[in-house]
């Protein structure tokens, strides 16, 4: 098994409260990566390809991470330093954060991040969960970067509270209890469905009415409820979705502009140029050559 040493470009202390490291094994074999840690650091591990294993207090309980998922982890109690295996062709993205820096940062939104709240202060917290393509597309943009040294530390500590921002951006899918609108859970579920319809149709997504049809909810009812969940319109999510899942594709340099627009269901590449303009205010094929 090889050990990943740690560097210049895969670890890098953004400040005293502030840590990121990055690994990728490329290799046909297992890879293994340890640093130390300090007792008030909060965990942050993204799984972006293959998958990991992370083994605590000398192996006695271990935790296994896939592909494009994330786990938090925190204990007041007992450090955590990190020692973990990466399968073949994996990727690792961590950061690691002080909970006073981490504090300062959500200090007006503690009551909706469980491990910052009264009763949870002094506990021991963790969770494990799957990442959305807009996370995704920061992480691939982080680990994908070739920045200057002189700029580096900046451009990742940008990304990095981009990154926060949008893990605990809790508009994006709010609990029933905070959504008056939609305290049936029966139209939650609904209201889900139909997202999920929207993802795994995105190349020829239905109508309004095909979609409250499908999940026998009113027209209203739909749009109404789909706004107070995830915050947008229905096909504004859609597009906001399909240019997040662009931006992803061209960062891992394994598609061009014309494979894209045909993945995304754009008739043709002028089309999905316009929109993805529209959105990030630069062409695919000057986003492609930038990353």
């Amino acid at each position: 098994m090889n050990k990943i040493e740690l560097n210049a470009r895969n670890s890098l202390l953004i400040d005293k409260n502030l840590f990121y490291y990055n690994f990728i094994n490329l290799e046909n074999k297992q890879a293994f990566v340890s640093y130390e840690t300090d007792i008030e650091f909060i965990q942050f591990h993204f799984c972006l390809n293959g998958s990991l294993n992370f083994s605590y207090n000398n192996g006695a309980y271990s935790l296994n991470l896939n592909e494009e998922s994330s786990i938090i982890l925190f204990n007041p109690s007992t450090n955590l330093p990190v020692n973990v295996t990466l399968a073949p062709k994996s990727k690792l993205l961590s950061i690691l954060i002080s909970i006073d820096k981490f504090h300062s940062l959500f200090s007006d939104s503690f009551n909706s991040i469980p491990f910052l709240s009264k009763e949870n202060i002094n506990k021991k917290y963790y969770k494990e969960t799957k990442l959305s393509p807009f996370i995704i597309t920061i992480l691939t943009q982080m680990i994908n970067e070739k920045m200057n040294e002189n700029v580096r530390k900046l451009y990742l500590k940008g990304k990095i509270f981009e990154l926060l921002s949008l893990y605990f951006d809790i508009s994006n899918e709010l609990d029933v209890e905070q959504c008056p609108f939609l305290s049936d859970d029966k139209n939650v579920i609904k209201i889900k469905k139909v997202k999920e319809i929207l993802i795994s149709r995105m190349d020829d997504p239905p109508t309004l009415k095909e979609l409250a049809s499908q999940v026998e909810i009113s027209l209203n009812n739909l749009k109404e409820g789909f706004k107070q969940v995830y915050g947008n319109t229905v096909f504004g999510f859609l597009f906001d979705y399909k240019m997040n899942i662009a931006s992803h594709l061209l960062s891992s340099k394994n598609y061009n502009v014309n494979e894209v627009a045909h993945h995304l269901g754009y008739s043709t590449a002028s089309h999905f140029i316009t929109a993805f303009k529209s959105k990030f205010g630069t062409t695919p094929k000057r986003y492609l050559n930038s990353n």
